[in-house]
């Protein structure tokens, strides 16, 4: 076990320099973030619409109201983030906070310089490996640049609470916030793949993804029964249940923990993850050359994939459809994906 005082980083796992967050994302975070940041003035947009949201005023709250990891305080998770941030690359190591609440929850958010938040319930919760992981998954969100995106779903969940008095006013905010929440789910997916690279611990991912569905006592649960619960929520009982499984997830900016936990298990054992422990991974200095419309393939592939594992009637009934509008994607992005002009700009 690493020494988790000392104030080197550790470097009994494998280290992956200059690795891009392409390397670990979901295909369909990955299309959703290039053509995001491919797009002309994106940037200028995404900056103007921060401008609705003080980093500096919620840092300050956080600063105030919680306690922030150092030397001297909480400085086991401290040394989790710093590794954390060696191990995956990351140019500048986040700030985190761990801030009195009873409900187990991470996240990142900011713009100019994301930070960490950790509940109390979450460090109550986890032993030391997978509280590496949740605080890995963290880093990966802060790579991946998903605090940016995901702090645009909080001012738009604010502007729609401020609109909900008028007649339709946040209807069209619902909208992009279905969007943004399906985008969401398959950015938890990615960053729960640099989570395992981080730690390089599949079973106590696995842990933490149990606990976080039904609490710290782990001898009570079973990782087998787990994955047979994730099976049978997947297969479902008719077409009704598909539909119905659909519907709960509209509002929900996670997957649900038995979903996460095949996910992660399937990543750990189809090859990806032991590539990048070999070294064969995208790097960063490439990510400009990303191309949108190969990325979007990536990502129709990854659907049919899923469509073809999932034992759900559901999928059964609509996935023609589904497949018809991947295919008609597919055409317009290869259509206008000319040289020059699907490539990504860095962001």
């Amino acid at each position: 076990m690493p020494d988790m005082t000392s104030n080197t980083p550790d470097r009994s796992r494998t280290r992956f320099p200059g690795i891009s967050s392409r390397a670990y994302e979901h295909p369909a975070d990955r299309s959703a973030l290039v053509a995001l940041r491919s797009l002309s003035g994106f940037d200028t947009v995404l900056k103007r619409l921060a401008g609705l949201f003080s980093e500096r005023a919620i840092r300050l709250m956080f600063l105030g109201g919680s306690v922030r990891a150092g030397e001297t305080q909480f400085r086991n998770i401290n040394d989790m983030v710093r590794d954390s941030a060696y191990i995956l690359d990351l140019p500048e190591v986040p700030e985190l906070y761990v801030v009195q609440d009873p409900v187990p929850n991470a996240m990142a958010i900011g713009t100019d310089h994301p930070f960490i938040v950790l509940n109390t319930g979450l460090v109550d919760l986890l032993d030391d490996e997978e509280l590496r992981f949740v605080v890995a998954h963290e880093v990966g969100h802060v790579l991946s640049g998903h605090a940016v995106y995901r702090t645009m779903a909080l001012i738009l969940t604010s502007l729609g609470a401020r609109l909900a008095w008028l007649p339709f006013g946040n209807i069209a905010i619902s909208a992009i916030l279905m969007g943004l929440n399906e985008w969401q789910r398959k950015s938890e997916l990615s960053a729960d793949r640099a989570g395992l690279l981080a730690g390089q611990d599949v079973e106590a991912g696995k842990r933490a993804l149990m606990k976080m569905a039904g609490g710290g006592k782990l001898t009570e649960m079973d990782a087998e029964a787990f994955r047979e619960q994730a099976r049978e929520y997947d297969e479902a009982g008719d077409v009704r249940d598909g539909l119905l499984k659909f519907l709960n997830l509209l509002t929900r900016s996670h997957p649900y923990a038995v979903v996460r936990f095949v996910e992660l298990d399937h990543w750990a054992t189809d090859g990806g993850y032991q590539r990048i422990l070999a070294g064969d991974y995208e790097r960063r200095d490439d990510d400009s050359g990303a191309s949108v419309s190969d990325e979007i393939k990536n990502a129709a592939k990854a659907y049919r994939d899923s469509w073809n594992r999932s034992s759900d009637p559901f999928i059964g009934v609509v996935k023609g459809a589904a497949e018809g509008a991947v295919n008609v994607g597919e055409k317009i992005f290869s259509r206008f994906g000319r040289p020059g002009d699907d490539r990504n700009r860095d962001a």
